[in-house]
């Protein structure tokens, strides 16, 4: 009995040690975001920041190839969306592509590199339709990334497939009967609801499906209906909310004076600027990267067979700025025009 003692003190100190390494330590920066009173203060922890500059590092910059001579629609075949490029401007985007996506796999990952012009290769195609997607989002939500704009590298940081785009999630294993028999998708501990009792299905219901995001309704109760809303989609809000934080790196008070969450009038401007970021993120999931599930080989599919699709953390990955707002089409202006 006496050995089993300190065992159980060792367990303890390594139990409470946990809980303590969880919590920032302090000192801690903090920025007032509103008027005094109000609680509107952003707290930062520069252990972590230096973590976070380490990771969201843009890319090496060559500058910008001068324009002028032949097109590459003129000398290559079957260049279907950067064919008005010079044949310059093209080898220098194919280059950095490499780089910025597959930088072991090289040119391959994409091509047959004995006929570059074929389209046997599934990730051809996916390419193809991820820059139109990118000239889309440059051009057409401008009110969400600005002149700043997003390349390939914004994402997919050196990897094939972004390390943060996100799949279905199986839930757990379902109880015999009882209470926890039908989970709605909540109270169990995901990375995606950042460990809260929330709902995991959060991003299905309000970035891929067009969910109602709302958590005060217009009466003194809970309406569901056009005038309100119910307490379920009030949890997936929270469960986005969380997300988008999470996402960002920064709590509620970045976008919103929590003392009147919906009132618009109170909010930080960049309440508006999340507001078209949700709205981008359900149009590039629907238009651009669903359909292109049936082209990918099971490997790259989820545990549900489905594709990885993109959030707020797929770009941010934990600053309120992607890489910090490094500016992404100086070198490539082209990916800022609209495709044809």
């Amino acid at each position: 009995m006496k050995a089993l003692v300190p065992i159980f003190l060792v367990v303890a100190i390594l139990f409470a040690v946990q809980i303590i390494v969880s919590f920032d330590r302090w000192p801690v920066d903090s920025v007032q975001q509103g008027f005094r009173g109000t609680g509107m203060v952003e707290i930062s922890n520069p252990r972590i920041e230096a973590d976070l500059v380490k990771a969201n590092q843009p890319p090496d910059s060559y500058g910008p190839t001068e324009p002028g001579g032949p097109k590459a629609s003129e000398i290559y075949q079957n260049v279907e969306v950067l064919g008005d490029l010079s044949e310059d401007e093209f080898t220098a985007l194919m280059i950095s592509i490499t780089a910025w996506v597959a930088p072991e796999q090289g040119c391959a990952y994409c091509h047959n590199v004995e006929n570059m012009a074929s389209e046997e290769v599934y990730a051809k195609k996916v390419a193809r339709r991820m820059l139109q997607m990118t000239k889309t989002i440059n051009s057409q939500w401008k009110d969400h990334v600005a002149d700043t704009g997003v390349n390939c590298y914004t994402c997919h940081r050196g990897n094939p497939v972004p390390q943060y785009a996100w799949f279905q999630e199986t839930g757990p294993a379902q109880s015999v009967g009882g209470f926890n028999a039908k989970r709605q998708g909540q109270n169990v501990a995901t990375e995606r609801a950042v460990y809260t009792s929330l709902p995991y299905t959060a991003l299905d219901e309000l970035l891929v499906a067009d969910g109602n995001i709302r958590v005060q309704s217009a009466g003194a109760l809970p309406i569901v209906g056009e005038t309100g809303v119910g307490l379920q989609a009030t949890e997936h809000t929270y469960s986005l909310m969380m997300h988008m934080s999470d996402s960002l790196g920064q709590n509620c008070t970045f976008c919103h004076n929590t003392r009147a969450l919906g009132s618009w009038e109170q909010s930080n401007p960049v309440r508006t600027k999340a507001w078209y970021g949700i709205r981008m993120a359900r149009d590039i999931n629907n238009t651009f990267v669903m359909p292109l599930q049936p082209l990918l080989p099971e490997a790259h599919l989820g545990a549900q067979g489905d594709i990885g699709k993109v959030s707020c953390m797929t770009c941010h990955q934990g600053v309120n700025k992607p890489l910090y707002g490094a500016p992404m089409l100086t070198d490539h202006p082209t990916l800022g025009v609209a495709s044809n």
